[in-house]
């Protein structure tokens, strides 16, 4: 089993990282297109495997997609990141053309692959990797999802005081201030999160979620790269696996949830053919309303991108 890492930034070593960790493959190859980058920071991983007790090799190549062949799932998280004043809409011509070129390259080297699509806008730029890959709509995706629900999560466990790994919750939409939390579908270990915290705190947490990444760029003056590259991670691993793990990713809509053609993080089954099955959940007249709202930002991007020229 091989998988890919395009990028290695901040966000792609840490994907290549938990992967070799958690030895979900036996070899992850980390390109990118500085000199000697993906080299060192793969040599770098490889070289702690004695010490965290894991097998997964590491390798790192300077811009040479030959040696990605035959990879069975592929993420790209190449692209500049966004620094402070700027929304994630502002990086889409530059990034466009790198995740378009980025693409061309993991087709021709990988033609089978799965692709999981990290860089910024999220939800355009898994626009961008499916028409210029052509592949079923199955095979690739963004994410997004998991990490604003991590978020989410993250920010109910302070407040309720509880550990994380009880809270279970899912969010919809766009990768931005659009994205649609649902408190009708997050719970702690089963009790509804209603029932937990007052309703203007769980409005609170859920408007601080909305701006996550942005507050994360304002204190480090970067992106955020460790839940980023752990989400892409356990994307990858339900995918290897097979784990059929229902996660929030981003996927080209194709009538679900009445939208046609438009690139929307919703809850799908996740599994050795990529996105097994999309999840439609029972929303309310609020509830729609927000995805609507959501759908209509993402789509103004997507325009921006065909009028760019794809």
């Amino acid at each position: 089993m091989k998988i890919t890492v395009v990028g290695a930034g901040n966000v792609g070593a840490t994907c290549a990282d938990v992967l070799a960790y958690r030895e979900v493959a036996n070899q992850v190859m980390l390109v990118d297109i500085k000199e000697g980058l993906a080299e060192g920071k793969a040599l770098d991983i490889w070289q702690k495997a004695p010490i965290d007790l894991y097998d997964t090799r590491t390798i790192g190549s300077t811009n040479d997609y030959a040696k990605t062949a035959q990879s069975d799932v592929v993420v790209i998280t190449s692209g500049l990141p966004r620094k402070p004043g700027m929304s994630r809409d502002d990086l889409i011509g530059t990034n466009a053309v790198i995740v378009k070129s980025v693409t061309e390259n993991i087709v021709k080297h990988s033609p089978n692959a799965i692709i999981i699509v990290v860089s910024n806008p999220l939800d355009v730029m898994t626009y961008q990797a499916h028409i210029t890959s052509q592949l079923p709509r199955t095979r690739v995706m963004g994410m997004a999802g998991i990490l604003d629900t991590a978020r989410y999560r993250a920010f109910l466990a302070e407040a309720l005081n509880v550990s994380p790994k009880d809270i279970q919750a899912m969010i919809l939409g766009g990768h931005g201030d659009t994205m649609v939390p649902l408190p009708r579908y997050t719970t702690v270990s089963g009790i509804p999160v209603t029932e937990l915290i007052a309703k203007d705190k769980l409005n609170a947490i859920i408007e601080r979620t909305k701006v996550g990444g942005g507050e994360l760029v304002k204190l480090m003056g970067t992106s955020a790269w460790y839940a980023p590259g752990s989400a892409a991670a356990q994307m990858v691993e339900s995918i290897v696996k097979d784990q059929r793990r229902i996660l929030p990713v981003c996927i080209q809509l194709d009538g679900e949830y009445g939208i046609n053609d438009c690139y929307l993080g919703v809850p799908v089954i996740l599994g050795k053919n990529g996105v097994e099955r999309i999840i439609e959940l029972d929303l309310n007249g609020e509830e729609k309303a927000l995805l609507d709202t959501s759908r209509k930002h993402v789509k103004e991007v997507m325009d921006v991108l065909d009028k760019l020229g794809k």
